[in-house]
């Protein structure tokens, strides 16, 4: 039962990892218009340093005061990073699993075994973030 609760944990850390990571990539941009959360991100959270998830943090805080299009951008994100999840899980337990959440660490670390990655998961780390 303990390996489950752990298993449990580490999935919902690494989905977190993802998701804020989308969201993250979702907020920034030049374009209102390819980045729909760019302005409720300079609107909601001016001052937040980017960096470490704070920007995706910021627009989790103020979820009920997002655009529709960010809220819809943000929906389609946490879809595509529940995919990347299920695809590359098993690897990232079997590669990654002493290695610290946050920072990019687990795509890196997943990136340092690109050659032993089930095809699944190799298919998504080279696909475009966009195109999963």
């Amino acid at each position: 039962m303990k390996n489950v609760i752990v298993f449990f944990r580490v999935q919902m850390k690494w989905f977190s990892m993802l998701a804020g990571m989308f969201c993250l990539i979702l907020a920034t941009g030049a374009s209102a218009a390819t980045r729909p959360c760019a302005d409720d991100a300079v609107r909601l959270c001016n001052g937040i340093k980017p960096g470490g998830g704070a920007v995706a943090k910021c627009l989790k805080e103020h979820s009920s005061e997002l655009s529709p299009a960010c809220k819809k951008s943000i929906t389609k994100a946490k879809r595509k990073a529940r995919v990347f999840n299920k695809a590359c899980r098993e690897d990232a337990g079997k590669f990654c699993q002493d290695e610290k959440r946050g920072g990019g660490r687990i795509m890196k670390c997943l990136a340092t075994h690109q050659d032993e990655l089930t095809p699944a998961c190799k298919e998504m780390m080279t696909k475009p973030i966009g195109r999963q």
